[in-house]
């Protein structure tokens, strides 16, 4: 049996050459594919089973295994590279900090990855303290960034003398992060000075975390252990595998600490193609937590859907807390 398995370092959607896709599947006569990327292999992934009706070769079980730093692909809460990622970031904004504390009344703000996703933003701001995390799940507006400088000023006058927020970099297009760098820097005349950090590719490299080494080990052998089942399961009596049913076409990822393959045609229904994201995401329900280890006067309301929705920001200053 023939197993496709292959990398190509560079991102693009398998619709645009479904043909030539399909034409090398029978030339390679494979009984079986196992797909290892982020959100444009998803994409492709669900392109290549609709086409089945008209590509026969892609009537072959198919499994994929998601790997990106953006942790945003439907059908599992964390994607290899993500957790590696997370520490980067985290270590970072450990030693922005201390440089925060050496230089006294200094504010960092600093630029994560992840594209429209706020996962890393979120997270590395709970993991390193951060006094705010703008995503694009949650909009920011003008009298947010207004209430955090203000937030930001009283905290540094009030005698902690550094400050750290972290800015998802599709948060808004119009509130970059050099406009909120200026805006500090501006608003905090006299009482802190600020610093901009774009992280950019810095949050891709690095060893390999021990969650994602064990994971990536468990996801491949349950992959493997799938596509033997299912070639096997599916093999006709001229010897060549063909199914083309829902099941078949799978993501392996983990909810809820199990790992579960899922259709990859099913998962449309929970994909927010535009912005490629999940619709619904599980870490949005620990955003009211970066507000209350800030000591932020903020209020909050979550939804049964686990939804935050931001209601109201409560704050008051003295006259002379900026």
């Amino acid at each position: 049996m023939n197993l496709l398995e292959n990398s190509l370092m560079f991102r693009t959607l398998a619709g645009k050459y479904l043909k030539q896709i399909a034409q090398r599947f029978g030339e390679q006569k494979l009984d079986g594919l196992l797909l290892i990327g982020g959100f444009e292999a998803y994409r492709s992934l669900q392109e290549i089973a609709d086409a089945r009706d008209t590509y026969p070769e892609f009537c072959i079980p198919m499994v994929m295994i998601p790997a990106t730093i953006s942790n945003n692909v439907p059908g599992t809460e964390f994607s290899l590279g993500a957790d590696t990622a997370l520490n980067e970031i985290a270590t970072i904004c450990d030693k922005l900090k201390q440089s925060a504390l050496g230089t006294r009344k200094r504010v960092f703000i600093i630029e994560t990855m992840g594209g429209y996703c706020g996962y890393l933003a979120t997270m590395a701001g709970l993991a390193g303290g951060a006094d705010a995390a703008y995503i694009f799940e949650e909009p920011v507006t003008i009298e947010d960034l207004r209430n955090d400088v203000y937030h930001m000023a009283s905290k540094i006058m009030g005698g902690i003398p550094r400050g750290l927020i972290l800015r998802n970099e599709n948060a808004n297009p119009n509130y970059t992060t050099e406009f909120i760098n200026r805006l500090y820097c501006e608003e905090g005349k006299g009482k802190f000075t600020a610093r901009m950090n774009i992280l950019g590719h810095m949050q891709q490299g690095g060893s390999p975390s021990p969650f994602d080494r064990n994971m990536g080990t468990k996801l491949a052998s349950r992959a493997l252990e799938w596509l033997t089942v299912q070639m096997k399961t599916n093999t006709r009596d001229d010897g060549k595998v063909y199914v083309k049913s829902n099941d078949s076409a799978t993501l392996l990822g983990m909810r809820k600490r199990h790992i579960n393959f899922s259709s990859i045609q099913d998962l449309k229904e929970e994909t927010d193609y535009e912005h490629r994201i999940p619709l619904e995401q599980w870490w949005m329900k620990l955003r009211p937590l970066l507000r209350i280890l800030a000591k932020h006067s903020a209020t909050y309301q979550t939804s049964l859907t686990s939804k935050i929705e931001h209601i109201s920001e409560e704050a008051e200053y003295s006259d002379d807390s900026m």
